[in-house]
């Protein structure tokens, strides 16, 4: 219970991140795909990362959005 108050809240407060990662869910990601990460801090340090989608990869994404289920 005092998880899901906590995905509503999180819901609540960054509506865009909520948006854009069902948009992500809904199209799906690809072998081949690159995700990228970046984190921007206060102070303007900037790290980024990236991995390039494999078999894989699909495989556990695919994996985890069964045990939601």
């Amino acid at each position: 219970m005092k998880l899901m108050g906590m995905k509503n809240k999180f819901e609540s407060s960054h509506p865009k991140f909520v948006s854009f990662i069902k948009n992500v869910a809904a199209r799906g990601v690809s072998e081949g795909d690159i995700l990228e990460v970046t984190i921007a801090r206060a102070d303007g340090e900037k790290t980024t990362a990236n991995i390039r989608v494999t078999a894989d990869d699909v495989e556990l994404i695919n994996d985890l959005k069964n045990l939601r289920s």
